[in-house]
């Protein structure tokens, strides 16, 4: 079992910064890819940004490429979101996730092992 915690959501204006973190306790997700999700109030869960076990290789939503970075540190069991130019549709929920694959595989919900709680973004215009 994998144990998802996320921090450093809150408040912020549009066109600011916020930077979430995402540790992982239990078994360590070191060989797994991991990723972001959000959620908004009324909206189904979407895919974020996700990137491989080594770090190698990212993918991201078009709504926040150029926008939104995702990183890790495996010493750590950690991985960040360096979020930038926020707007006022990146309110959500964000959610920190263990996917079922390293190197190679779909970055939808599906395929998903262990989800974090959540911690909230809200973006003022």
């Amino acid at each position: 079992q994998v144990q998802l915690v996320e921090s450093g959501g809150g408040l912020v204006q549009a066109g600011g910064s916020l930077r979430l973190s995402c540790v992982a306790s239990g078994a360590t997700p070191s060989t797994y890819a991991m990723g972001w999700f959000r959620q908004a109030p009324g909206k189904e869960r979407e895919f974020v940004t996700a990137i491989t076990w080594n770090g190698r290789s990212i993918y991201s939503a078009d709504s926040v490429k150029e926008r939104f970075m995702i990183s890790r540190d495996n010493a750590k069991n950690s991985i960040y979101l360096q979020m930038d130019s926020l707007k006022s549709d990146d309110t959500a929920v964000y959610y920190c996730a263990v996917y079922q694959w390293g190197h190679a595989g779909a970055v939808g919900a599906g395929a998903v092992l262990y989800w974090g709680k959540g911690t909230l973004v809200t973006v003022s215009s």
